[in-house]
């Protein structure tokens, strides 16, 4: 009965500290996984304002063209 009782408190204790360690695990995980998500998501906006930016440099640039292009029809 002593062992069975001392098998018992060791095997709670051990399973307390496989929850616990599970648990931070966890956690550690879940932060890590947010912060990627975090990088990937500042690494996608920068790439999305370079893309607007392009966008809205070759815009202009066709929009002066454009205009060129009708003030030499005009003459």
């Amino acid at each position: 009965m002593e062992k069975f009782a001392i098998g018992m408190v060791l095997g709670c204790i051990g399973g307390a500290l496989l929850v616990t360690n599970n648990y931070k695990m966890r956690t550690l995980v879940r932060k890590g996984q947010e912060e990627a998500q975090a990088k990937l998501d500042q690494i996608i906006d920068e790439k999305i304002q370079k893309c607007e930016r392009a966008t809205k440099t070759i815009e202009d640039e066709t929009v002066k063209e454009d205009r060129k292009s009708k003030k030499s029809d005009k003459k």
